[in-house]
């Protein structure tokens, strides 16, 4: 009932949005404006399927004349969704070689019986596997069974605190500290198509790795540890159960060498100048080859999240359609009518933007960020006085500060694969927004003026 009062609502408004064209907008925008309020209270409050809400946006932009396919479609021929494509391969690869659960046989024999090290080695574990697996979704189905083991060998039963820790160490570690990392998580990914399309900005793996990965990726870790271990203390019952190793094979060293090589690339994308989206894909169509034998062609139609892609593709054509249209211009306007932005004060700017990054977070969810803000980063630059790539970046610090978990769909997902109540994630997220707000976001500050970008 509440979802079905949300979606009438939603049409309602929308529907008067049309009829009234506020603040003078045309028939062409009001329509658009209709469409862009659809597709984020749908996705916010899941009426409908993610990748269903995607496909009726797209079709009824093109049907109501809002903007051309070539404009709607374009996310399809945008490197975040080609490094979406890569990292569900590389998953599809991790599985079906057994190198998911060698890592798990290796994990088990370093936790050694102590709660600190069981939480601090699943996080750490989880960021690690964040370099080499750019799909958190993907990152959650592979470890969170992984760690619900570990915490069933640790004797943690149902509802206890060591039981809810382990879980949440596994679902924040696998996703948090990696939007740090470019390739990582699906926001990072709109981020990098929405800059590409909309603003003709493309950042660069080590560039962005550099600025956001020691307070956002480490410290941010670091955090999470601190508040599981102070939030859901608790003791082995006994020491670990250790798997045996599972032996290593051709199939896993040639996946090993594989990854090990997309890294490296990514990692010197500055030098070489190829789109880590080109460098993944490459990688992906090696993994995909007959005579490979990493992911064959049954694997491939059963795993592969076209339902993700086509959910990503919505996404993006959300800030095309905003940009196309002149809505950006208009919130734009708008949002220097309340917005305190100020050359001479590099702090407050700082401050606001990432500010309004994390409240249309809460609103348009993780992924929306990047649509809805881009458009106008270029205006939001000539009033701050920053760098157009500077305001960009500024979204990072929004999308990665969780405050609710319905914001996230892996966080979400990781939560129901460990069959711990939400209630959990719900309080740990306030708190650890909280903390970041507080704490992590003016380090970051500080950081950012260190390396010259304020």
């Amino acid at each position: 009932m509440p979802k079905l009062i949300t979606a009438i609502l939603t049409l309602l408004c929308g529907l008067l949005l049309i009829i009234l064209q506020p603040a003078g907008l045309t028939l062409q925008q009001a329509t658009g404006a209709a469409l862009v309020l659809f597709a984020i209270l749908f996705w916010a409050a899941a009426i409908l399927p993610d990748y269903l809400t995607a496909l009726i946006f797209m079709l009824a932009a093109i049907l109501f004349a809002v903007a051309p396919p070539e404009i709607v479609f374009a996310g399809f021929s945008s490197a975040a969704m080609w490094l979406i494509f890569s990292g569900l391969v590389f998953g599809m690869a991790i599985n079906s070689t057994g190198l998911g659960q060698r890592i798990a046989s290796t994990l088990s024999h370093q936790v050694d019986g102590s709660y600190v090290r069981l939480i601090s080695g699943i996080v750490i574990a989880s960021v690690m596997v964040g370099f080499v697996m750019p799909s958190s979704l993907g990152r959650a189905v592979l470890l969170i069974p992984i760690v619900m083991a570990l915490a069933d060998n640790c004797g943690f039963k149902a509802g206890s605190k060591g039981r809810t820790g382990t879980a949440l160490a596994g679902a924040l570690g696998c996703h948090v500290p990696t939007f740090a990392v470019l390739p990582a998580n699906v926001p990072n990914m709109v981020f990098i198509g929405a800059a590409e399309t909309i603003q003709g900005v493309t950042p660069g793996y080590a560039e962005y790795l550099f600025l956001h990965f020691p307070v956002l990726g480490l410290l941010k870790a670091a955090l999470i540890i601190g508040l599981i271990l102070l939030l859901f203390p608790d003791s082995p019952q006994h020491q670990p159960r250790h798997a045996e190793p599972v032996t290593g094979n051709g199939g896993q060293r040639k996946l090993i060498i594989v990854l090990g090589v997309t890294l490296v690339l990514w990692f010197t994308d500055s030098l070489h100048q190829i789109s880590p989206a080109w460098v993944g894909l490459s990688a992906a169509l090696f993994l995909l080859m007959p005579g490979v034998g990493l992911v064959d062609t049954k694997t491939f139609n059963e795993k592969m999240n076209f339902n993700l892609m086509v959910y990503l593709a919505g996404i993006l054509a959300l800030g095309t359609v905003i940009n196309t249209t002149g809505l950006g211009a208009i919130m734009a306007n708008a949002f220097n009518s309340w917005v305190p932005l100020n050359p001479d004060h590099p702090a407050l700017n700082f401050a606001s933007l990432s500010g309004s990054a994390i409240l249309t977070a809460l609103v348009a969810t993780l992924p929306g960020v990047p649509a809805v803000l881009t458009p106008f980063a270029d205006q939001m630059a000539d009033k701050s006085g920053m760098t157009l790539e500077a305001v960009l970046m500024t979204q990072v610090l929004g999308f990665s500060t969780i405050l609710m978990p319905y914001q996230s769909a892996p966080l979400v997902v990781a939560m129901h694969l460990a069959k711990e109540p939400l209630r959990h994630a719900i309080r740990f997220c306030l708190i650890s927004g909280a903390l970041t707000i507080l704490i992590l976001l003016p380090l970051d500050y500080l950081w950012w003026q260190l390396l010259g970008w304020i």
